[in-house]
């Protein structure tokens, strides 16, 4: 199983705005990524700082979607987030 990891950051005041385009738009899209298995959604409301995981089968399920990922992370951009980084990791356990 691979992980991507998106941070990103935007102003307080905006989170609702940003955490109802999570729901409506990205979630949805993620799911209809192939090898898509989980996605979790952070957000710490007094520094307008989040994070989002995205889980797949392989890497191969992750490098796959990069295309959709990339087009969910310009939405967020357009909504008034800046995107810090994306990291790639490969999970090695779970419970």
């Amino acid at each position: 199983m691979n992980a991507r990891v998106t941070r990103f950051e935007g102003s307080p005041s905006d989170l609702d705005k940003g955490i109802k385009l999570i729901k409506d738009t990205i979630m949805p899209s993620a799911k209809k990524m192939s090898g898509f298995k989980n996605g979790y959604w952070f957000i710490d409301r007094a520094s307008g700082k989040g994070m989002a995981v995205t889980l797949f089968d392989n890497e191969a399920s992750m490098r796959g979607s990069e295309t959709a990922a990339e087009e969910s992370r310009a939405q967020a951009t357009q909504a008034g987030f800046r995107m810090i980084g994306v990291e790639r990791y490969e999970v090695v356990a779970q419970t």
